[in-house]
């Protein structure tokens, strides 16, 4: 990615795989926008008060992943201090989006076992969160969404790896970014609404056009790195 400004393809890859993933982020985080709703007092839960609690809950999620991926960047950035440690990084980027784009085609779907890597770290995070409810304050849903946000998701931790390999903190916050806005129509859509968008959504043909779209980028990443492994 460009550090100086906005490179649309990754960003447009990562939004279509937060979107695409959505699905898992309701079965991860639904439980908990859940249990953030039906503990507000009967009497605070009228839609304007809702509405904010929810957009302020996910506004803390995303920004977690903004900062992991700035942080996981950050190391790249020192990883690729060796040319050919960040030409490694680079193809490792694509092969990261090629493995995405098979798990939202529902071609394979082997990245959800890395969720193990954070179950320990989450152990000590959860208690912490609970404490938070029930929420009846901005404030709350933010730091809440923003603890939640390190659950443990093999698609986050996807990312983060394509946060790594991208090695320039800006662009991998940019990226957690687009990954999360992607996740907010599945999480915030009611009625109708989320019905007609989960049925987009699941398609098969919806998710392989997707899948597809993304392997002719990540290979595309590929062929441009060539030049630089020819001896």
């Amino acid at each position: 990615m460009n550090p100086t400004g906005f490179d649309l393809p990754p960003l447009l890859a990562a939004f279509v795989f937060g979107l695409m993933g959505g699905a898992h982020c309701i079965g991860m985080c639904g439980g908990i926008m859940s249990a953030l709703t039906f503990a507000v007092p009967p009497s605070m839960r009228h839609p304007a008060r809702m509405g904010g609690l929810l957009v302020s809950y996910n506004a803390g999620r995303i920004l977690s992943y903004m900062v992991a991926g700035a942080s996981v960047a950050a190391l790249g950035t020192l990883i690729s201090l060796s040319p050919n440690a960040r030409i490694a990084l680079q193809a490792f980027a694509a092969v990261m989006l090629i493995l995405m784009a098979l798990y939202i085609a529902n071609w394979w779907k082997g990245l959800l076992k890395v969720e193990a890597v954070g179950r320990y770290l989450w152990r000590y995070i959860e208690p912490v969160g609970r404490r938070l409810m029930p929420v009846v304050h901005l404030p709350q849903a933010f730091a809440l969404g923003a603890l939640w946000g390190w659950l443990p998701c093999g698609l986050v931790y996807s990312m983060l790896a394509w946060s790594l390999a991208i090695a320039d903190p800006i662009d991998g916050a940019l990226l957690m970014g687009a990954f999360g806005l992607g996740t907010l129509p599945a999480l915030l859509a009611t009625g109708l609404a989320a019905q007609q968008l989960s049925h987009l959504i699941r398609h098969p043909a919806t998710r392989s056009i997707a899948a597809l779209s993304i392997i002719g980028f990540a290979l595309w990443q590929l062929w441009s790195l060539a030049p630089y492994t020819a001896h």
